[in-house]
């Protein structure tokens, strides 16, 4: 029977997977029918309704401010030295103009595809990356931990071949359910702007800017796999997977943050995962640091800042799974099998 046929048969059967993945499938679900439930589209009875409310609250506003200002007169009456902090001249306590009341604040959330579908790729791959990586480490932590890789192992004597095996069994499984649930997310949220938003201005430039960001997101999901089956390999149990990525981030993430801020680190965000992570999906993050400021021609203060690129996360993250992978290998190779 070929090896990776029975590999991928393996991996579908193992309950604690499906229950995983069925998890994750059921909180995008949940996020996908929120978007379309909290949105709406808009139209000219919206438009009408939210230039009533900016009216309303104008008005309420005049009314507000003239009898502040009839306080003010009469405490300037009685004699007194305005104790209430009323100004010196009443007549100063004006109310805002009508324009400074937008009726854009008052209209209803609506769901703009080209604005905001950038942003739920990144939630469909945070969501997806988690289960792979979950997944990922408990496909072989279970194999070691059970003993059916050494039972596995007397079958196939080659050790990093079925290592490998298992890896490329798992990564074709994630790269299936990432492309299916990335077109059913692309689907659900066209819909979502079409009956509760807009779809305008969907050009062909910007298909192809959500595709690379889809493209990215399912790297991130491939690395997350591997980095969890390779760290599990390492330790030949789940729990190392899952404690190693707990430790980094308490102690690398949490504890180096707070060690920085003592410091008075410049860019700490700079040191932490997560600011890498995002700057590869959304290609550049730009840090700020107040503390320090550069002084523009006008006089104004300037915050310093600092870009992260997804060229410095790709090194990051090949670095990271150079590592993991090829200290999966070599200790699969290294160690025989008792």
């Amino acid at each position: 029977m070929n090896l990776y046929t029975t590999e991928l048969r393996r991996l579908g059967k193992r309950r604690f997977i499906r229950y995983l993945t069925l998890a994750g499938l059921l909180v995008l679900v949940a996020v996908a029918v929120g978007m379309f439930f909290t949105n709406q589209k808009v139209g000219p009875e919206q438009v009408a309704a939210a230039n009533r409310a900016a009216e309303r609250e104008y008005q309420q506003n005049v009314a507000m401010t003239e009898r502040h200002r009839q306080d003010c007169e009469r405490a300037k009456a009685a004699g007194g030295t305005s104790p209430e902090g009323f100004p010196d001249d009443c007549s100063v306590i004006q109310p805002p103009p009508r324009d400074v009341f937008r009726a854009e604040w008052h209209m209803p959330a609506t769901f703009e595809f080209r604005e905001e579908f950038a942003a739920t790729v990144t939630t469909l791959t945070a969501v997806l990356a988690l289960v792979a990586f979950v997944g990922g480490a408990s496909f072989v932590g279970a194999e070691w931990s059970t003993g059916g890789m050494m039972n596995l192992l007397l079958w196939r004597p080659q050790r990093i071949r079925v290592l490998l095996t298992k890896l490329a069994a798992l990564l074709s499984a994630l790269f299936g359910v990432t492309v299916l649930t990335a077109a059913a997310w692309t689907a659900a949220f066209w819909a979502t702007g079409s009956l509760r938003g807009n779809t305008a201005g969907m050009t062909s430039g910007a298909w192809q800017s959500f595709g690379l960001t889809g493209l990215r997101g399912l790297v991130l999901v491939l690395v997350a796999g591997t980095l969890g089956f390779g760290l599990a390999s390492l330790g030949r149990h789940t729990a190392l997977a899952l404690g190693g990525v707990l430790g980094v981030m308490v102690v690398g993430q949490f504890g180096l943050g707070i060690v920085m801020a003592m410091a008075q680190v410049k860019f700490i965000e700079s040191w932490l995962l997560p600011t890498y992570l995002l700057a590869w999906m959304d290609k550049k993050v730009t840090l700020q640091n107040w503390d320090a400021c550069q002084a523009s021609y006008t006089g104004d203060c300037q915050a310093l800042t600092k870009d992260i690129t997804w060229q410095d996360s790709s090194v990051l993250l090949a670095v990271g799974l150079v590592v993991v992978l090829g200290g999966a290998i070599w200790s699969i190779r290294r160690r025989d099998i008792t």
